[in-house]
């Protein structure tokens, strides 16, 4: 096909056909940020990792992640979703090889750091697309089963990848992820395109391109609204307490704790990997509305941190892994969290805004797992169970989270009077 006629093939192609294709990046993207919790004991075999070296691996994709968020936010308003996540992409494909080649710690957290740098657009794009092409209304549902299949990517890190590894080796596993992503990569190519001038199907008018330093400095006026920290604050830890479950912890859990093969403990991830692709399809379409969400928001947060704080006890191998896959399935209500950001500021800043909110969620990832490794280190020397003291910090970090959310100052409300920020 050539570039005219592909060109002109995209531009029949459905808005629902665009955004699986970039899904496809997404779940790529979830299956990169879960693999420490089935690589951990291979990797710990052979490289002598510690518990606090097994954090800094699996946190170094999110620090690289988060990191990025608000260049790729500037990125996608300067040179649009498709050319961004095409640019940055291909640098997963490059660190799953380093990671794959290499033979000492630094390496392979040069190709964590090089993944989480190529997938940091992967859900983002898909955010700013939703919200370009589809009604507002629409939002949280659309975007609720953007992440439900994008959760697909979970499943490759579950029983398949354990299965690989057992079967090949941890390096098989970069290897098979890296040309996944070729194709997702070729998939974006063929069947994304940019709108000459995208605008929201609710009549927004497209908004002036900024300089780059432009768009930098407006990023302070977010922080100079009093309620992004509160947003901010429940951000770095919802998503970052499934993720530290998922793709940390659940493994070494399983197997440490309870005696679990790879292969099972893997099923167990296979199977909190399949509920989970239904959660957040299921939160986006109960969502309450702006008057009950916050609600809402706060009380599974509150939740959750129960369930944590339960399976720190060691209540028997069917507790956690039951506790496992519940988390799972509760974990869908982060996806409420992206319409309350949506709600929370003017038009004219809700792309700057999903930028901040998709920061502080995967740099809270990367200082969670961070965090719960030094946790698991200092615990281990002193004699206390490991996974209490892991589980404990994660539940005691949504706590601090939700109090955060409700306690400081709230967004105005729809009917607030007074100029908007620009």
């Amino acid at each position: 096909m050539t570039s005219s006629a592909a060109l002109s093939h995209n531009k029949t192609t459905s808005p629902w056909i665009m955004l699986m294709a970039l899904t496809t990046a997404f779940g790529l993207s979830q299956s990169f940020r879960t693999i420490a919790a089935i690589m951990a004991p291979p990797l710990q075999k052979e490289f002598g990792l510690s518990a606090q070296a097994l954090g800094l691996f699996a946190g170094s994709f999110h620090f690289a992640f988060g990191a990025l968020q608000l260049f790729m936010g500037i990125g996608i308003d300067l040179y649009g979703v498709r050319r961004t996540v095409l640019t940055a992409f291909p640098l997963a494909m490059v660190g799953a090889l380093v990671a794959a080649m290499s033979h000492s710690f630094l390496p392979l957290v040069l190709g964590q750091v090089l993944i989480g740098i190529g997938c940091a657009p992967a859900f983002l794009v898909c955010t700013v697309f939703i919200a370009r092409q589809f009604a507002g209304e629409r939002f949280a549902s659309v975007s609720g089963t953007a992440l439900g299949i994008g959760s697909a990517g979970l499943l490759l890190t579950g029983t398949p990848l354990a299965w690989l590894i057992e079967q090949q080796s941890w390096r098989a596993g970069f290897l098979a992820l890296g040309a996944m992503s070729a194709l997702a990569w070729l998939a974006i190519f063929f069947l994304v395109h940019e709108p000459k001038a995208p605008t929201s199907p609710d009549g927004a008018p497209p908004l002036p391109r900024l300089s780059v330093l432009a768009a930098l400095r407006s990023y302070g006026e977010l922080f100079r609204l009093p309620h992004t920290i509160g947003i901010v604050a429940l951000a770095s830890v919802t998503y970052a307490s499934f993720l530290s479950l998922r793709g940390l912890w659940l493994g070494p859990l399983l197997i440490e704790r309870h005696g679990l093969s790879l292969v099972q403990s893997g099923n167990v991830a296979l199977a909190l990997s399949v509920v989970g692709m239904f959660g957040a399809p299921l939160f986006g379409r109960i969502d309450p509305g702006p008057a009950k969400r916050r609600r809402w928001i706060i009380g599974f947060t509150l939740l959750t941190a129960a369930i944590f704080a339960a399976m720190a006890f060691n209540l028997g191998v069917t507790f956690d892994v039951c506790a496992s896959v519940l988390v799972g399935v509760v974990s869908g209500y982060i996806v409420l969290e992206y319409p309350d950001v949506k709600a929370a500021y003017p038009a004219s800043m809700t792309g700057r805004a999903m930028a901040v909110f998709t920061m502080a969620m995967f740099l809270g990832v990367a200082v969670m797992q961070w965090l719960t490794g030094l946790v698991a280190s200092a615990a281990a020397a002193r004699g206390i169970d490991t996974f209490l003291a892991v589980l404990m910090t994660i539940s005691m970090m949504l706590l601090l989270g939700a109090a955060a959310f409700k306690w400081l100052p709230q967004p105005p409300t729809p009917n607030a009077t007074g100029p908007a920020p620009r």
